[in-house]
């Protein structure tokens, strides 16, 4: 099973839920829920640290990081982070296929051994857990959804994607896009042009 086939799973369930992803996910999850509630940092690794912020931010809305081993792997730093502020409207989605698909499939540490869970339980993630196939997935998916509980879900999965649409938008688009779709869901403002005025 590919990354993707655990995506769509739970497409009907994320509701109005702000969506943070890097690499081929942001693809796939912008083909299966394509809007401008979703986020797509251009470095990899950041997607974590990137959705903690907006959890912290917006503390009633759900927000999904959705991470790849090597984008976990580059950023192990920001977990004990995560874990310390604890924000319970935070879901991170783990997809381990051992390898740096995006940049020529070279292997992560995964392929030796390295647990991805146990850096996640031993940062201090309180709820984190391995899934084996789709259905379990979402089942844990929505486990954590209804708990409103910081927590991390992971899959191996096999790499590779389905035929997709090209993303129609660069990253800088995306950004201002994003951050207007929070102004109008959120009922507040974010981005003034009186922020963009030279100091007399």
């Amino acid at each position: 099973m590919q990354r993707y086939d655990y995506l769509k799973t739970i497409v009907g369930d994320v509701g109005d839920a702000l969506v943070v992803s890097a690499g081929l996910a942001a693809r796939e999850w912008q083909a299966l829920r394509p809007g401008d509630g979703n986020f797509r940092p251009r470095t990899l690794g950041l997607a974590s640290s990137i959705a903690l912020g907006i959890a912290l931010g917006l503390p009633r809305r759900k927000v999904m990081a959705i991470d790849g081993d090597g984008a976990f792997l580059m950023n192990l730093c920001g977990l004990p982070t995560i874990a310390w502020q604890n924000p319970p409207n935070l879901i991170h989605l783990l997809f381990d296929n051992q390898c740096y698909e995006a940049s020529g499939a070279t292997v992560t540490a995964t392929v030796s051994g390295t647990d991805a869970v146990a850096l996640a339980k031993g940062a201090g993630y309180r709820h984190a857990c391995w899934v084996k196939n789709p259905q379990e997935f979402r089942e844990e998916f929505l486990k954590a959804w209804k708990r409103g509980e910081l927590g991390l879900i992971a899959a191996k999965v096999e790499p590779g994607q389905p035929e997709l649409p090209p993303i129609r938008v660069d990253e800088v688009e995306n950004k201002y896009r994003f951050i207007r779709h929070i102004e109008a869901t959120e009922k507040r403002s974010i981005l003034s042009p009186a922020d963009h005025r030279p100091s007399s």
